[in-house]
């Protein structure tokens, strides 16, 4: 995801606003996902894992914790590979993205980290 001049209309730079954006991931438009510049883990939860209808069975074992969610650690029910498509009316990129799914609240559907 990159961004042009013209994105930075009508903004105040040097802000800590959250970036929140719009995905297609398989075939779910999915809303409220976090750019999360200080995280090097993709993060889908659990909430929207479902609502993709995939079976339990096609995540991949993960040995991994993470650590971050209101200090507590958290055990990931597994990993699985999607397809992303992150597009606008002229331009359009589609990724393969690992999530580590968690079952965990949030007032988001994922988070993409980038570190």
């Amino acid at each position: 995801i990159t961004f042009s001049e013209t994105d930075y209309e009508g903004v105040r730079l040097h802000h800590d606003d959250p970036v929140v954006v719009t995905l297609q991931v398989e075939l779910l438009t999915m809303k409220r996902i976090l750019i999360d510049s200080g995280s090097s883990a993709d993060i889908l939860f659990k909430h929207v894992f479902d609502q993709l209808r995939i079976m339990a069975d096609q995540l991949r074992p993960v040995k991994t914790s993470l650590v971050g969610f209101a200090g507590d650690m958290v055990h990931p029910l597994g990993s699985i590979n999607l397809s992303v498509v992150a597009s606008t009316t002229t331009r359009q990129t589609q990724v393969q993205m690992t999530f580590l799914v968690v079952d965990t609240p949030s007032p988001y559907n994922a988070i993409v980290g980038r570190p």
